[in-house]
């Protein structure tokens, strides 16, 4: 088993910004895990729409429907507003260099205090700020700024009606909101939740930011802790919702996948009686399922199947129960088949024809590193998976690139790292994934992280000698560059190398280092 040599662990994690678009030095926020500069990727996701930059600009800027007055009035202010005028307000943020003319500032306690940035806020054009003290500019006083900015968030979607669409699940949860997004856009004005806004802070965030003409909210719901999904529905209300899997994903925190399904489950709680939740036919979940939503199973002899498939190297086409016709997908992966097929429901449910629905997913657009192909620069075939990694997961991407047929003289690789948030079943958990390696496919295995080093252990007794590598990453060092050198040793033209891994352990540098 191949080893690699000592270098520095990084510990924060710079985040560029997307298209380069415009410049992002600014760190992620540890407490929210949300990237700062989330301008640059909205406008990004803008700008591939096929708009022009300064429209693109122009939607990032789309006024809410909200004035000063009536927010101080529904947040129950605690000063006396009429002092200000009832200015209209232009948008939220939480981040004060961000902020533009008339805008309303929320100042969160995160790693620093939000409040102390309120002068910076105000230096850039804000309108008023919420705080949870006295001031001497415009401001709304609130108990806790986090309540208040999810209070609001909850009127927003009740004074505009927008009907909200949730997604959760341990895996394909992205992709899922992906797919309903592209197909209700055939019909509706429809807008998503973007990156990884989906937690107690990004949800709202996301409803504050929606353009003001959205007629369809497709919101992403994510899961640290029990309660975490529950606050979540509370606040968007959603009339329908697809929990896409039961997984392993932050077992960490929940120590089994029963109290991961009890989490998931809660995003019933905010809906009115009779809506629809979709959600897999797993046993695990039979005993804690709601009774007051209509359940919509999928899977195997489940109400809705894909009920045939045929999958290419970058491709499928299948077919649904309750659809006529074929389905493409220029996307590998039969778990994708599964996400498409409730994308397609929830369209049908919706009111979007069949045809518009076949051609949005025939042209999906994936938020990127979730089962995407690429080329290296020596021409090599790259599956890139990496944006992040659970149990179930990993098996499942293992199965797609192990059931694709290798190029003619070329060789299969697979580079696997950590999976963060798997808690004590870490190791074990890891080590069960050999189930899922066979030498009669794969020619070589690379392996990179701390948890996973017991799984390269078992398979350097599977494999030829040789044919095995691991790189360490803890908290003392950091192979990191190494693992780049030898992956760019081993890999051929003509080969096809798989990642896969937590997002945290940074494999998609080692795919822009092996794409240059």
């Amino acid at each position: 088993m191949g080893a690699g040599k000592n270098s520095t662990c990084q510990k924060r994690v710079r985040l560029p910004a997307p298209a380069q678009l415009i410049r992002s030095d600014l760190e992620c926020n540890t407490r929210t895990n949300l990237p700062i500069n989330h301008c640059a990727e909205m406008l990004t996701q803008i700008l591939r729409s096929g708009v022009g930059v300064n429209l693109a600009f122009s939607l990032l800027e789309k006024t809410m429907k909200l004035t000063l007055h009536e927010v101080a009035q529904v947040l129950g202010a605690k000063n006396d507003i009429s002092l200000y005028p009832d200015t209209a307000l232009n948008k939220v943020e939480f981040d004060s260099r961000l902020i533009t003319e008339g805008d309303l500032f929320v100042p969160l306690k995160g790693a620093r205090d939000g409040h102390d940035f309120i002068p910076v806020a105000f230096e850039n054009g804000c309108a008023v700020t919420l705080s949870e003290v006295s001031l001497d500019v415009p401001y709304i006083l609130v108990e806790d700024c986090l309540a208040a900015l999810q209070q609001l968030a909850a009127y927003y979607l009740e004074k505009t009606g927008v009907e909200v669409i949730a997604v959760t699940g341990s895996n394909g949860k992205t992709t899922t909101k992906d797919m309903i997004h592209d197909v209700l856009a055939t019909t509706y004005k429809t807008y998503k939740t973007q990156g990884n806004y989906n937690n107690e802070i990004g949800l709202p965030y996301t409803v504050l930011h929606m353009p003001d003409d959205t007629e369809k909210l497709v919101l992403e719901m994510g899961q640290d802790h029990l309660g975490d999904i529950h606050l979540l529905s509370e606040i968007a209300k959603p009339s329908l919702s697809v929990i896409t899997l039961f997984g392993e994903a932050h077992l960490e925190f929940f120590g089994s996948r029963e109290e991961i399904a009890k989490g998931k489950l809660q995003i019933a709680d905010g809906m009115a009686a009779g809506n629809k939740l979709l959600l897999p036919a797993d046993p695990i979940a039979d005993k804690l399922l709601p009774s007051h939503v209509e359940l919509i199973r999928f899977g195997e002899q489940a109400d809705l199947q894909v009920t045939s498939l045929v999958e290419s190297k970058d491709s499928l086409t299948f077919t649904v129960n309750f659809m006529d016709g074929d389905i493409f997908l220029p996307v590998t992966g039969k778990y994708n088949a599964t996400n498409a097929m409730v994308a397609s429901y929830v369209g049908k449910t919706l009111g979007v024809p069949d045809e518009a629905t076949k051609s949005a997913l025939a042209s999906l657009n994936l938020t990127r590193n979730r089962t995407e192909w690429k080329k290296a620069a020596n021409g090599a075939d790259i599956l890139s998976d990496v944006y992040n990694a659970n149990p179930t997961a990993m098996r499942l991407i293992l199965e797609t690139f192990s059931s694709i047929p290798a190029n003619e003289g070329g060789k299969k690789i697979a580079v696997l790292a950590d999976m963060k948030e798997l808690g004590s079943q870490s190791v074990d958990l890891h080590n069960q994934m050999i189930l899922s390696l066979s030498p009669d496919v794969l020619d070589t295995v690379i392996f990179y992280g701390q948890d996973i080093e017991g799984l390269a252990q078992l398979a350097s007794q599977m494999f030829p000698l040789g044919k095995v590598y691991f790189f360490r990453k803890n908290e003392e060092e950091d192979q990191f560059e190494d693992l780049v050198k030898q992956v760019k040793e081993v890999l051929g033209a003509q080969d096809q190398i798989l990642f896969k891994g937590s997002n945290s352990m940074n494999l998609g540098k080692v795919v822009e280092a092996i794409e240059k």
